[in-house]
C-alpha cells in the first residue's frame, strides 16, 4: 500500500523525490509506536496540526502511514483563527509555516501566538532554506525544531514530530523540577518561620523539638512553636496548631508565631497577650471558619514554677524527678483563638519543683490509633502510659521526642493525618 506524504511546492526535483517517496521510500521511516501527550509519549497514532494559508500547501493528505501502522493524522488550518479552533487536546504537535502573513516588524508574530495559544504542545516552524536565519531564530523564541520545505519528505517529518514532542516534554520536566526548587526553597524559608531557632541564651533549661506534617511529602503544616528568654530571665514557650494542613495555614502559624515573640519581648503574657493574637488571627484568617489552639507557659527565672495559659489546647505534661509524668491541671482553659469575641484565658500558676521535664505538643500526638485502624484513639491518657514506658526505659530529650512520635505512628497502623509537633523543656539537677 503507498505511504501518503507531504507534496512538495517548490521545484521539480524535490517533487521527484516526493514521488519517489510516496511510492514507498516514506515506509521505511518508523515512526515511534507510542502516542504523544502535549507533555509526551505513550502509545498510538499521532495528531499534527499544521498551520499553512496556501490553499495548494504542503499538505494534501489527511494522515502519514509508515510500514508498521502507525499514523500520523493531519489537521489543516489556513490561519490562525482556524488552528485555535482545532487546537484540541489530541494534538501532539504544531507545525507553523512561517510564511503566514504577519507583522511587518516581526515576521514571527504568528508563530509567537501560537505559542501562546499552545504552551503545553511542541511546535516545529516550517520556512524555506533561503529563510534560513529566519528559521533559527524561530527556535530561539520558543519552537522545539525548524524544517526547510525543499527537504521535507516523510522521514523527515516523522523523526522531527517525535524529536519535538520529546524535546517539548524534556523542557516542560526541567520547567517543573525548576519550580519545584523554587517551592522547596521558599518551604524552606516559610519552615524556617515555622519552626525557628529557640532564644534561650543564659537560661540553663535544655530544648528539644520534633515537627511533622501530616500532609504526603509536605515540608510543613499548620502546627508552629516557640520558645524565648526575656531579659528578666522568665522562659517563655509556646506551641499552637492552626487547623487545617496546607500552606495557608501554615502561613498564618508563621504569622502568629512571630507576633507571640514579639508581643512576648514587649513584656506582654497572659490574657493580654492571647486576645491580641486573637486580634492577628481575625485580621490574617481567609474565613471566619479558620481558628488555632495555644499552649503558652512563662518559666519563672528559678525555674520552679511557670504560668500555664490554655486556649483550646491539650494541656502539656510535665515529668518530675522520682515521679510518674502527668498532665498539667487544665480545668481554667479558655477556648481556642478565633472562636469567641472577647473571649478570656485566665492564667494558671503550676508549681514544676527541682528537676523536671515539660513537654508541650498538638493533638496530632493523641489523635492517632491505639492499636492500628478502627481502635480506639490514643488520646492524653494513653500518651501518657507510653512516655511513662519511654521514660522508665531511661529516654530523654531528643531521643524521647524521637521514640514518642515513632510509635505513635507504630500504634496509628501507619502515617498520621495530622500534624504533629512536640517541644520538650528540660530542668536537669534543679537548684533545690
Amino acid at each position: 500500500m503507498p505511504v501518503p506524504v507531504p507534496r512538495q511546492r517548490t521545484t521539480a526535483s524535490v517533487e521527484t523525490v516526493v514521488a519517489e517517496t510516496a511510492q514507498g521510500t516514506a515506509a521505511q521511516a518508523t515512526l515511534s509506536s507510542t502516542q504523544c501527550t502535549p507533555g509526551g509519549v505513550s502509545g498510538g497514532d499521532l495528531t499534527l496540526l499544521v498551520i499553512e494559508d496556501d490553499p495548494a500547501g504542503t499538505f494534501t493528505v489527511p494522515e502519514l502511514l509508515d510500514a508498521a501502522g502507525t499514523r500520523v493524522r493531519i489537521r489543516t488550518a489556513r490561519n490562525l483563527t482556524e488552528a485555535e479552533r482545532l487546537l484540541t487536546d489530541d494534538v501532539h504537535c504544531v507545525l507553523v509555516d512561517l510564511a503566514l502573513p504577519g507583522r511587518p516588524d516581526d515576521a514571527l508574530a504568528p508563530l509567537r501566538q501560537v505559542l501562546r495559544l499552545a504552551p503545553r504542545h511542541a511546535v516545529l516552524a516550517l520556512a524555506a532554506s533561503a529563510d534560513a536565519e529566519l528559521a533559527a531564530e524561530a527556535v530561539r523564541v520558543g519552537a522545539q525544531d525548524h524544517l526547510f520545505r525543499e527537504e521535507l519528505d516523510g522521514r523527515l517529518l516523522s523523526r522531527a514530530i517525535r524529536y519535538a514532542v520529546e524535546r517539548k516534554r524534556a523542557d516542560s520536566v526541567q520547567v517543573k523540577l525548576a519550580e519545584s526548587r523554587l517551592r522547596a526553597q521558599e518551604n524552606a524559608r516559610l519552615e524556617r518561620g515555622l519552626l525557628p531557632t529557640p532564644l534561650l541564651d543564659g537560661s540553663d533549661l535544655r530544648f528539644a523539638a520534633r515537627y511533622r506534617p501530616g500532609r504526603s511529602r509536605a515540608l510543613l503544616g499548620g502546627d508552629f512553636y516557640d520558645t524565648v528568654r526575656t531579659p528578666d530571665g522568665t522562659v517563655h514557650a509556646m506551641i499552637g496548631d492552626v487547623c487545617g494542613h496546607g500552606p495557608d495555614e501554615a502561613a498564618l502559624g508563621v504569622e502568629l508565631r512571630i507576633a507571640w515573640r514579639a508581643l512576648t519581648f514587649a513584656g506582654l503574657c497572659g490574657d493580654e497577650l492571647l486576645s491580641t493574637l486573637q486580634q492577628v488571627l481575625e485580621h490574617e484568617r481567609e474565613s471566619e471558619e479558620i481558628f488555632a489552639t495555644i499552649c503558652t507557659v512563662d518559666i519563672a527565672p528559678d525555674g520552679r514554677r511557670a504560668g500555664l495559659c490554655l486556649a483550646g489546647h491539650p494541656s502539656p505534661l510535665i515529668a518530675r524527678h522520682g515521679r510518674a509524668a502527668q498532665l498539667l491541671p487544665y480545668e481554667d482553659s479558655g477556648p481556642a483563638l478565633g472562636l469567641l469575641p472577647n473571649a478570656r484565658w485566665p492564667r494558671r500558676q503550676v508549681e514544676l519543683g527541682g528537676t523536671w521535664s515539660l513537654m508541650m505538643y498538638t493533638d496530632g500526638l493523641i489523635e492517632g490509633r491505639s492499636a492500628g485502624p478502627g481502635t480506639p484513639r490514643l488520646g492524653q491518657e494513653g500518651m501518657v502510659d507510653m512516655i511513662n514506658r519511654q521514660l522508665a526505659e531511661g529516654l530523654g530529650g531528643e531521643d524521647l521526642l524521637e521514640a514518642a512520635v515513632a510509635q505513635v505512628r507504630e500504634l496509628n497502623g501507619g502515617e498520621l493525618t495530622d500534624d504533629v509537633a512536640v517541644l520538650l523543656l528540660d530542668r536537669p539537677g534543679g537548684r533545690s
